[in-house]
């Protein structure tokens, strides 16, 4: 067995207590010590995860994996393969489309930095497969991987008041209300400090987004009413961290609360008030979308999810049922009136009359 199909990582915190994820390979690691510079460690950690998936599938050392491995991988992702234990399987046994474009991503970044490096001749990852318009646009391909664009799912108000309900603490009330009425990703729950918090202005500065970038958003004052409860009953005295929410019990109490922690947190909750599958992400959809049923402006929804662009905040267009329905019966509305008082309609560029013919 190949040494590249059993690639271990090892993960390490520097000085300043930050995390480093290492293969103990030359090649791997100063691509990860690379990425670690110009983007956040969770990218890092996934990305490393992603080179792990790929070279336990593909087994060989980079200067030896042509185009042919590469397509080889994209199927074994599908049918699951002998990297089945390292990924969250879907129905089929295999891993969903997204997962499968962000791995290739990941692999294509590898193979552009070793490449520039000189490490490597070619970047083996494919931008797509040919057609017969190559010869006029030699730009334009088929995708390696066709993602669908899917409608997360949203909490109703009913299983919104439940979830809040089976929650124990202030804290979790807290996290869970950042979510559910501010919008803020999971990421940035965790990474909130108190000097974060704008009380008087019911605001909160959101220092670590996605992708570095910041943002100063409202949210509603019963995210700040559990906070202050919070702060005064349950946070540990005495703890040297600025972060906002902590572990209250065990042997980590009064270290900052971990993305693992948070999500059995909810999952804890959501069994409690006999809810199906919620995650923080749903919380976060759920917010967005009340929030455009509500009225608020697709820009403002933007601003407040921290959206680098407009396109991915449309998706909140098609979630929010009463502003489509509304559109709809405005239309129709304004179709019947020319229908039944025999103007014509504009229909395809031709003219039709309903009545009199």
């Amino acid at each position: 067995m190949s040494s590249w199909s059993c690639l271990r990582l090892v993960r390490s915190w520097d000085a300043a207590g930050g995390l480093v994820v290492r293969f103990g390979v030359a090649l791997l690691d100063a691509y990860l010590e690379f990425l670690a510079v110009r983007s956040r460690p969770n990218t890092v950690v996934a990305v490393a995860y992603d080179l792990k998936v790929f070279f336990t599938v593909v087994g060989k050392a980079p200067g030896r994996i042509v185009a042919a491995d590469v397509l080889a991988f994209v199927t074994a992702q599908y049918a699951g393969g002998p990297a089945q234990r390292l990924q969250a399987v879907g129905d089929g046994g295999g891993v969903s489309a997204r997962t499968v474009r962000r791995r290739l991503s990941s692999v294509s970044g590898l193979f552009a930095f070793l490449q520039a490096r000189g490490d490597v001749e070619a970047n083996p990852v494919p931008r797509g497969l040919p057609t017969r318009r190559q010869r006029q646009r030699p730009r334009q391909g088929v995708p390696l991987v066709r993602t669908p664009r899917t409608l997360p799912r949203i909490l109703q108000p009913a299983q919104v008041d439940a979830l809040l309900a089976a929650l124990r603490t202030h804290r979790d009330r807290a996290m869970c209300e950042a979510m559910v009425l501010g919008g803020l990703r999971r990421c940035e729950v965790l990474g909130l400090r108190l000097e974060d918090l704008q009380v008087a202005a019911r605001r909160v500065f959101i220092a670590e987004g996605k992708g570095g970038h910041q943002r100063q958003i409202p949210v509603s004052g019963r995210f700040f009413a559990s906070v202050a409860a919070y702060l005064d009953a349950e946070r540990p005295a005495g703890t040297v961290t600025d972060r906002l929410f902590l572990v209250l019990k065990g042997p980590g109490r009064g270290r900052p609360l971990s993305a693992a922690g948070l999500d059995q947190i909810l999952e804890s909750a959501r069994q409690r008030a006999g809810l199906g599958k919620v995650t923080c992400h749903q919380l976060r959809h759920t917010c967005l979308t009340r929030l455009r049923e509500a009225g608020m402006a697709l820009e403002a929804v933007q601003a407040q999810a921290g959206h680098a662009s407009i396109e991915s905040t449309r998706i909140y267009l098609h979630l929010a049922d009463d502003w489509l329905a509304s559109q709809y019966r405005r239309a129709a509305e304004a179709i019947d009136a020319q229908l039944f008082s025999g103007k014509p309609v504009p229909h395809n560029g031709f003219s039709v009359i309903e009545g009199g013919r």
